[in-house]
Formats: C-alpha cells, structure tokens, sequence
C-alpha cells in the first residue's frame, strides 16, 4: 500500500507551523550591510589595487600573460601552445 500526502503551503507558512523563527528582516539587513560594504569597497579602491586583489598574481603583468597565453592557444599551429 502507498499513501501520499501533498501539503499546499509556502515557506512562511511551513516555518510558522513548525515554530521556526521568521529571520527575513535579519538576512534583509544583512544583505544591505553587505551591498555597503562592497561599495565602499569599491569607492575607495583605484582600479590598480582592484586589479591586483581580483587577478592572481596581481597588477598588469599578469594581465598581459593571461592574455599572451590566451592568445598562444589560438595562434599556434594545430592547437599546441607555444610559451
């Protein structure tokens, strides 16, 4: 024998009949704090230190060996890479 239920509820409601606490305003205000702090971030940096904090190995230089080695792949012959 088989017996299915199927409940039609939301979220809310399944956390509202479990007795789970309602911790939507808590990640709203956190998500906010958050959003700041990256703009902040992001104002008080110059693209060069950004750079160096996204990129591995940091600053220019890197850039221009990703993009050497990227362009290598499409450059050399029959797809072997030439350093």
């Amino acid at each position: 024998m088989k017996i299915s239920i199927e409940i039609d509820c939301t979220p809310e409601e399944v956390r509202a009949a479990l007795g789970l606490p309602d911790v939507s305003g808590m990640q709203e205000q956190l998500a906010q704090e958050l959003a700041d702090r990256m703009r902040a971030f992001v104002q008080e940096s110059d693209p060069e230190t950004l750079l160096k904090t996204w990129m591995p190995g940091g600053g220019a230089e890197s850039w221009e060996r990703m993009q050497k080695a990227f362009w290598s792949g499409f450059t050399a012959p029959g797809g072997q890479r030439s350093d």
